[in-house]
C-alpha cells in the first residue's frame, strides 16, 4: 500500500493567519498615518523660528521689526503652510503664523516678539498652554 502524504497548510490555518495579519494592519496602520501626519509639522515650527530669530536680529541692528511697513526679513517658505507676518505698536511688535493647507489643513502655529508660541488650530484641539506641542497634558518643549 502507498500511502499519499498531504503537505501544505488547512483552510484553518491559513485563515488564522490572515485574521492575525488583518489585526496587526488595523492597530499599524493608524499609528504610522498619524506618525506621518505629525512629520509634516516640523518644518513650518523650524520657519516660525527662523523667521523669529531674523526680526530680533532686524530689531538689534534697526531698533524696529519693520522695514517700511512690511516684516523686516523675508518669510520663508515652509511645505503645506503659508507663512504670515504682521507688525504692531509700529513695528515694535510683531506676530507671524504659519496655517495648514492641504495635507496638513486644520493646523495653525504662531509666534510673537516676545517669544510667545501658540497652537492656534489643530484637528484635535488647541491647548489650553501657549506651545507649540503637547505631550500628554503639559507642553513638549
Amino acid at each position: 500500500m502507498h500511502r499519499h502524504s498531504d503537505r501544505g497548510f488547512t483552510l484553518i490555518e491559513v485563515m488564522i493567519t490572515v485574521a492575525i495579519v488583518g489585526i496587526l494592519a488595523a492597530i499599524a496602520l493608524p499609528s504610522y498615518q498619524a506618525y506621518v501626519q505629525r512629520s509634516r509639522v516640523p518644518p513650518a515650527l523650524d520657519a516660525l523660528s527662523s523667521l523669529a530669530t531674523r526680526l530680533e536680529q532686524r530689531y538689534q541692528d534697526t531698533g524696529s521689526y519693520a522695514n517700511g511697513a512690511a516684516c523686516g526679513a523675508t518669510l520663508p517658505a515652509a511645505e503645506n503652510f503659508a507663512l504670515a507676518c504682521v507688525l504692531s505698536d509700529g513695528g515694535q511688535g510683531f506676530t507671524a503664523t504659519a496655517t495648514g493647507s492641504g495635507p496638513v489643513s486644520g493646523y495653525g502655529y504662531t509666534i510673537n516678539h516676545l517669544g510667545v508660541r501658540a497652537t492656534t488650530a489643530h484637528p484635535k484641539g488647541v491647548p489650553a498652554a501657549s506651545c507649540w506641542s503637547m505631550r500628554g497634558g503639559t507642553c513638549d518643549s
